[in-house]
């Protein structure tokens, strides 16, 4: 048996008949040149079949008895049952992405087998536009989406000619990837020591200088009337309630380049242009569903600690964005926003990686009460949804000649959290998914309407930007 840390089995603890804890992700391939979506559909499935020499994340299952062990150590199963681990999927006519969207909604409300390696994907043909489509779905406690993305992301190629696809559970990946690899040049035992003690001290200094960051944050939230604190309270909406098992997914994308061009026009960052899509969508959504709240709705975003100094490159905190909700205004709404933004990441640049964890963790502590039966009702809500964002690669990507043409995330919604954005770019599309409890959020589709109709008005409000002696009119730009 192998450890399981606890940053693994809080997924496991988590989780409830009501509330499951897997990400997920839809993908779309158009076949290649000469290939039919059935053909394709079989090639997928016979080199997924094929590839029987699986990595170790793909053979761990919770230890047994799952009730007991299973929330201390991982097992390793000794093969895959792959007719149950795979499934080949033929939608019901007329085949249209609703279909399709309606099924990837139905399966993935259902939890994973423990008894088994905590992973399926469904292989699904029959869609009218002849692509095909993969739906995967891993459980939390072995990768988050970033994770799942990017082991998705290994079985394809930039090149529409290599066909040596395979799926992305196959050891062959890894073992392409080490070959590719320039090893680093071994380190002395001077050097190991000499990291070892700097990475010892860092900490340390870290750890001593958690109080008087916790004091410079609290600060920041008496005077900056732009930064969220832990522990502001978010106002009470129709996300934020007790949920069923049962959920619905819609999926968009758009291409990248429309949002890029907002964000250079208003001279604000992609994500708040996302953020602001966001909050124009979720204005319409909540007015169409009950009175949309007088007080901004808040919105917990992931932030990448890679360009700190001292972090390995993995390492992600969260804030607490005002999505300015309460503004009719969609030119004030988005200087609301990146005001917002932008006083977090000041907070964040000026602490310590060690200090950065420990501000996302006090923004993200009310998830801790989740698992408890109606216990959300007594909660301090700090935020009402969790936005993300996972670049990817930027040029088309291919597996075995066919051409991915979407990647949309299907990730969590849990109990006070009904709904979930995520969203991925990749091959030059924005692709998000939202995923919500069925119950509470009727209509989930058309959600999608009112994005579109936020990124119309942020592509024709007169520019944000601040005047400058280049550029003395910026509203007047085009």
């Amino acid at each position: 048996m192998q450890y399981m840390p606890v940053t693994q089995s809080m997924f496991l603890i988590a989780e409830t008949r009501d509330q499951p804890m897997h990400v997920g992700g839809l993908q779309l391939f158009i076949p290649r040149q000469g290939q039919t979506a059935e053909e394709l559909a079989e090639e997928i499935y016979e080199r997924f079949r094929a590839a029987t020499d699986i990595q170790d994340l793909f053979l761990k299952r919770p230890a047994s008895p799952a009730s007991i062990a299973g929330y201390t150590a991982w097992q390793h199963a000794h093969d895959i049952d792959f007719d149950y681990h795979v499934r080949r999927i033929v939608l019901p006519r007329p085949g249209s992405i609703k279909n399709l969207l309606r099924y990837v909604s139905l399966s993935h409300g259902a939890l994973l087998d423990r008894s088994r390696p905590m992973w399926e994907v469904h292989i699904i043909e029959g869609l009218t536009d002849g692509r095909v489509a993969l739906y995967t779905k891993i459980h939390h406690s072995l990768a988050d989406g970033v994770t799942a993305l990017r082991i998705l992301q290994r079985t394809l190629s930039p090149d529409p000619d290599d066909r040596t696809g395979t799926a992305f559970w196959d050891k062959e990946i890894t073992r392409r990837r080490r070959r590719r690899r320039t090893p680093a040049p071994a380190k002395t035992l001077a050097q190991r020591l000499t990291g070892a003690l700097g990475s010892a001290l860092s900490t340390a200094d870290d750890l001593i200088g958690l109080a008087p960051a916790a004091a410079k944050v609290a600060m920041v939230g008496v005077l900056d009337r732009d930064f969220v604190a832990p522990l502001q309270q978010a106002p009470s909406t129709v996300l934020n309630v007790p949920i069923g098992s049962a959920r619905r997914f819609a999926a968009q994308d758009w291409p990248i380049e429309r949002l890029r061009a907002v964000a250079r026009r208003h001279r604000v960052t992609f994500n708040d242009v996302l953020i602001a899509m966001c909050s124009g969508a979720l204005r319409r959504y909540l007015a169409d569903q009950a009175p949309l709240p007088e007080e901004s709705l808040n919105a917990m975003v992931p932030v990448s600690l890679h360009d700190q100094p001292g972090d390995d490159g993995n390492a992600v905190t969260a804030i607490i964005v005002r999505m300015a909700t309460d503004v009719a205004d969609p030119a004030q709404r988005l200087q609301e926003i990146v005001r917002s933004t932008t006083s977090a990441k000041l907070v964040v640049r000026k602490l310590k990686p060690l200090q950065s964890l420990a501000l996302g963790a006090a923004n993200v502590w009310p998830l801790a009460f989740a698992p408890v039966p109606g216990f959300v009702n007594y909660t301090p809500r700090g935020f009402n949804l969790i936005i993300s964002s996972v670049p990817g690669p930027e040029e088309p990507q291919y597996w075995n000649g066919a051409r991915l043409d979407g990647t949309y995330p299907v990730s969590i919604a849990m109990e006070g959290l009904a709904m979930n954005i995520t969203v991925t770019t990749v091959g030059g599309k924005v692709n998000l998914g939202v995923i919500g409890a069925r119950a509470q959020l009727p209509r989930l589709q058309r959600i999608l309407d009112h994005f579109e109709a936020a990124l119309v008005e942020l592509e024709q409000i007169p520019s944000i930007a601040p005047a400058s002696p280049d550029n003395p009119e910026p509203s007047r730009r085009r």
